[in-house]
């Protein structure tokens, strides 16, 4: 589910790691590295679309490409 926004997108993930939440069973964090700034349309679109299927999504860096 996760992955799937940013292929729709179009965004090239350099790192993904999961941790557990420790809250529940099977609930995980994702933290994602990805080429882009959270200030291009295809990056703002695959996270606002995880906003929606997930309780919180932060941005932790922005590296945007070239």
């Amino acid at each position: 589910m996760i992955l799937s926004e940013f292929a729709y997108a179009g965004i090239n993930l350099t790192k993904i790691q999961s941790r557990p939440t420790k809250q529940a069973l099977g609930e995980y964090m994702f933290f994602v590295d990805l080429e882009g700034s959270v200030n291009d349309l295809p990056v703002q679109t695959a996270l606002n679309c995880l906003r929606l299927k997930l309780r919180e999504v932060k941005v932790l860096g922005s590296y945007p490409i070239g």
